[in-house]
């Protein structure tokens, strides 16, 4: 029995070789028949591979370039809120805080004006007292004017005195004792004239003395004044507080910061390029142009953007750094502040005669691919005018009406056959027919039958396709699906 079953088990590997055995002649016969039925008995006829690429009719234009650069908001406006004066801190106004709005005027903090009014009281004093001793020098001024009208008074009497008795003499009435007594008299009324213009000129300097004091005093009184008012500290302009350091009851110094005021609507970016994009930005004159720029901050995903407008260039360059220091002003200043780093493209001045093309169309070696009239490709060298982002601008001039290819990969050169797909500048399909090749006899002969023993295929379809197969030209994409093995006839078994 054992014997038996050993020998149907040797009997079934046997067929079961023998089977395989004529599968693999089966196999081999029907690929050396298969290769016999090709054209004209010989060996297979490869075709040329194509490439569909996307292409754009190259048209030369005006283009406005961008400068693309970083930057950093500050403030054009801002304060340091500082102490006028040392002294505690009595009040600070309801909501002095960071990040607080605050009016132009409002108050901010108060200091303890007890010193300020004991300096203001006794200034205002001493100014009483400087104002009477003026007054007091001023009358004194006024009756030595008097004395030295009665002393005039008196010596023009001695002298009309003298001037009789000279006369008496003269004609030998009057004696010398006489004479000599009215000479005396003149004389000492002179010396008294003198004297009394001496207190005169005394009195007037005593003014002179008094108005300086009157001066000083209110010098004095309005500096006390100042001091006090300096007790109460205001908002210059409206804005917003920052770097607020402020505690009621604090003690604090002259001229120490307390707080920092800015204006959110005087808002200006300040930006590094280098030198030869500065002189991109400058007019035939020298000067820097008043180009239009755009802001954008990227917080979260979300931009926030404003327009704005190139102000002016730093004067200097910073020790260790190159290119130039740039400022644009914000136009609205909404949403940013101080300290963010942001994003600004500045308009140069527009190129003519130049093409705005996708950065990949240009080839590590300076070149572009263009389509010519056999549909294959060709190399041309450009010049790249500029950079920005993904896309290049070029000199067009000598490229007008061309067929650029948009995206140059790897499979493609000099010499390639394309298929193009044409399109717009802006990489939008352009509506242009679809390829037509022609076909030999041979070859439509074999797409049409491998359309007619195609099973699968709605009738409709192979009614469509049979249509466009005994046309002159045939779309060639059709063609290819065939080829590709999209037409094989399949059977359901």
């Amino acid at each position: 029995m054992r014997f038996l079953t050993r020998s149907l088990i040797a009997l079934f590997f046997a067929a079961l070789s023998f089977a395989a055995l004529a599968y693999a002649g089966y196999t081999l016969v029907s690929a050396v028949q298969t290769r016999a039925e090709g054209p004209s008995g010989g060996p297979p006829q490869g075709r040329e591979r194509s490439f569909t690429v996307r292409v754009t009719e190259l048209r030369p234009e005006d283009v406005t370039p961008t400068l693309a650069a970083f930057g950093e908001v500050r403030s054009r406006r801002s304060q340091d809120i500082r102490a006028p004066l040392s002294g505690r801190v009595l009040e600070v106004a309801a909501g002095v805080e960071d990040g607080a709005q605050v009016q132009a005027g409002q108050l901010l903090f108060r200091l303890d004006p007890a010193d300020a009014e004991s300096s203001l009281a006794l200034s205002q004093a001493e100014l009483s007292r400087a104002e009477a001793e003026l007054r007091d020098a001023e009358r004194a001024v006024v009756l030595a004017d008097e004395d030295v009208a009665a002393a005039q008074e008196q010596l023009d009497l001695r002298v009309r005195a003298l001037e009789r008795r000279q006369g008496l003499a003269t004609r030998g009435v009057a004696t010398e004792a006489a004479l000599e007594e009215a000479e005396l008299a003149a004389s000492s009324a002179r010396q008294a004239l003198v004297g009394r213009r001496q207190a005169q000129a005394q009195a007037q300097a005593r003014v002179d003395q008094a108005r300086t004091a009157l001066d000083r005093a209110q010098i004095s009184q309005a500096e006390a004044a100042r001091r006090l008012a300096d007790t109460r500290v205001h908002a210059s302009f409206s804005g917003t507080l920052a770097d607020v350091s402020l505690t009621e009851g604090g003690f604090v110094t002259a001229n120490e910061q307390l707080a920092r005021l800015i204006d959110p609507d005087a808002l200006e970016i300040s930006l590094q390029v280098s030198t030869a994009q500065y002189l991109r930005l400058l007019d035939p004159d020298g000067q820097l142009r008043p180009a239009q720029a755009e802001i954008a901050l990227d917080v979260a995903g979300f931009a926030v953007t404003s327009p704005g407008q190139m102000m002016r260039a730093s004067a200097t360059v910073d020790q260790g750094q190159s290119g130039r220091r740039l400022f644009v002003a914000l136009t609205a200043p909404r949403g940013f502040r101080p300290g963010d780093f942001v994003t600004v493209r500045l308009q140069e001045p527009a190129l003519s005669n130049v093409a705005l093309l996708p950065s990949a169309a240009v080839t590590p070696a300076g070149t572009v691919l263009a389509v010519n009239a056999d549909n294959r490709l060709e190399a041309i060298p450009v010049s790249v005018l500029r950079r920005q982002g993904d896309e290049v601008i070029i000199e067009a001039s000598a490229l007008a009406g061309r067929e650029i290819v948009r995206e140059v990969g790897p499979n493609l050169g000099a010499g390639i056959l394309v298929r193009p797909q044409r399109e717009d500048m802006s990489g939008d399909p352009g509506q242009t027919a679809p390829d037509m090749i022609a076909l030999d006899p041979e070859r439509r002969a074999k797409l049409i039958a491998q359309v007619e023993e195609n099973t699968r295929m709605p009738a409709e379809m192979r009614a469509r396709m049979l249509a466009q197969l005994s046309e002159d030209v045939v779309p060639a994409a059709m063609v290819e699906r065939l080829e590709n093995g999209g037409g094989r006839a399949r059977s359901g078994g």
